[in-house]
């Protein structure tokens, strides 16, 4: 990944040199991210999160990429087209910083990239299944907080696919959410393709709004719109996991990035009535409400502080409860408050991409080596440990953030990630509440690196599949290595001088 020779890190004198550099619109790269995106929509008819009866393939001459050898040809050209779509994106990220793109080649890039994806079966995750599932239940009047889709005793397709750990859980979603996946599966029935490409559809008005205040963000808190663009939208998180999941904090994002801009144009009022919309889609934005507290505070005059920010946070408070019950009652026909019960369903999911449900099984098993211990104990501790750095660290972050302005919007995002990395479960696409806020910061080249190194990384921890890869440690170690090259691209081209290795005998050949 990542490999080939950039000319924008060097344009030498002369005609060799000068036919290195780029055009300023970076067609190649473009396509190459282009083709690995389509070879990904293809592979994902064999390897991806494909329907149990599947009308595409099913039983047909071409059923046999589903299985066997097959299955293991699709997941080699899907992990190779996702390699393609790294590449490019790294090599698009080395023109952004070297200064010779701006933002609208990112955003061709971006578009380029996702269009194979809106036909995709979803890729790396089967959440999608479950949206649909939940919609149906509010669609034919079931409660989605009480019980799982595994109640219908209609679209048996929209059931079946249901990952099996989701059918009898109830939905962690907010009720804003569980609305418009049941307007999407009034529109699709039982029919999964339509309705897959239906919520990619829908989700694409997340995307838009997000775009839509990237540009206005970045004035304000002092990034660089061609790098804020190829790092929160062009990324492999978003176009992989928020789209070509797909999952629904696209949308989430979309009205968390707007409320935080009206609150820094000084619309509050707006402000506040955004994000509470935007957690009645999926709560996490609620994070985001004190910071924005600090930011009105800080706009109002009058000499006392403290009193400005109670006028802030009463008027605040003023806001959420109207909106957040108008919501829920629009949203599931009564002031049913279920769903923060079913917050808790994720907690289900254990693994160590989690730091505090990692540290537990570490502990778990060094005294496994002496007792025969369960491992829920040690997990259960662990993340309560971790709740308690959380609340900490966030409640420092939102004292730090007291001066408002870019200070509390930065505060917000660091704690958008602490939340994503401490709060159990943590999983990959979590990491973009945090990034495509704080992308709109000013960045360092070697930051950047790393977050190229996370996003190659956590996209790869989960095969195609939507099941974790997290203990295949062989794998761990090969997506390590994946990362990090990726990840040294960056910075360098080629950096273990592959390509000149492979280019040195060609031309000792023809010398």
């Amino acid at each position: 990944m990542a490999t080939t020779t950039d000319p924008a890190q060097n344009p030498s004198a002369g005609l060799a040199g000068r036919l290195r550099v780029p055009s300023r619109f970076p067609y190649r790269t473009i396509a190459m991210g282009t083709v690995g995106s389509t070879l990904l929509m293809i592979a994902a008819l064999g390897a991806g999160g494909i329907l149990i009866s599947d009308p595409v393939l099913g039983h047909g001459p071409l059923s046999w990429v589903r299985y066997g050898h097959g299955r293991m040809l699709a997941n080699a050209v899907l992990y190779t087209g996702f390699g393609m779509i790294v590449w490019a994106w790294v090599r698009l990220g080395r023109y952004v910083l070297a200064g010779r793109v701006g933002s609208r080649p990112v955003l061709v890039a971006a578009g380029c990239w996702m269009a194979p994806l809106l036909v995709s079966p979803p890729l790396f995750t089967r959440d999608v299944f479950s949206y649909l599932g939940q919609g149906a239940q509010l669609l034919y009047g079931l409660d989605p907080y009480a019980n799982g889709p595994a109640e219908l005793d209609v679209l048996p397709n929209v059931v079946q696919n249901v990952h099996p750990l989701w059918q009898t859980t109830p939905a962690p979603y907010g009720p804003l959410f569980l609305l418009i996946s049941k307007g999407v599966v009034a529109t699709s029935g039982d029919n999964m393709i339509l309705g897959v490409i239906l919520m990619r559809v829908v989700l694409l008005a997340g995307l838009a709004g997000t775009l839509w205040a990237l540009p206005r963000l970045v004035k304000h808190l002092g990034g660089k719109l061609p790098v804020a663009l190829w790092l929160a939208v062009a990324s492999p998180m978003m176009v992989i996991h928020l789209f070509g999941g797909p999952h629904n904090d696209l949308m989430m994002l979309a009205f968390l990035t707007t409320g935080v801009l009206a609150a820094l144009e000084r619309k509050h009022v707006v402000a506040v009535v955004l994000v509470t919309i935007g957690m009645l889609i999926k709560p996490t934005a609620a994070i985001a409400l004190p910071f924005i507290v600090w930011i009105w505070a800080n706009h109002l005059t009058g000499e006392s502080k403290v009193r400005n920010f109670l006028r802030a946070g009463a008027a605040s408070v003023g806001l959420f409860l109207p909106v957040f019950v108008a919501g829920t009652w629009i949203s599931l026909g009564s002031l049913n408050l279920g769903w923060w019960s079913g917050l808790k369903a994720p907690q289900l999911i254990a693994n160590w991409l989690n730091i505090p449900t990692g540290i537990g099984e570490v502990f778990y098993n060094l005294v496994h080596l002496i007792v025969d211990v369960q491992v829920s104990p040690f997990v259960t501790v662990a993340r309560a440990i971790g709740m308690l750095v959380l609340i900490g660290f966030g409640a420092r972050q939102w004292w730090l953030g007291r001066g408002g302005g870019t200070e509390a919007v930065y505060r917000a995002g660091i704690s958008l990630l602490a939340v994503a990395i401490l709060m159990p479960p943590t999983l990959p696409w979590y990491l973009t509440w945090g990034f495509v806020l704080l992308s709109a910061f000013k960045w360092q080249p070697r930051h950047l690196a790393l977050v190229v190194a996370v996003s190659v990384f956590v996209t790869l921890v989960y095969y195609p599949t939507g099941e974790q890869a997290l203990y295949d440690w062989w794998f761990i170690a090969l997506v390590v290595v994946a990362s990090l090259y990726s990840a040294a691209s960056l910075l360098r081209p080629d950096p273990l001088g592959l390509i000149d290795a492979w280019r040195r005998p060609e031309k000792f050949l023809r010398d």
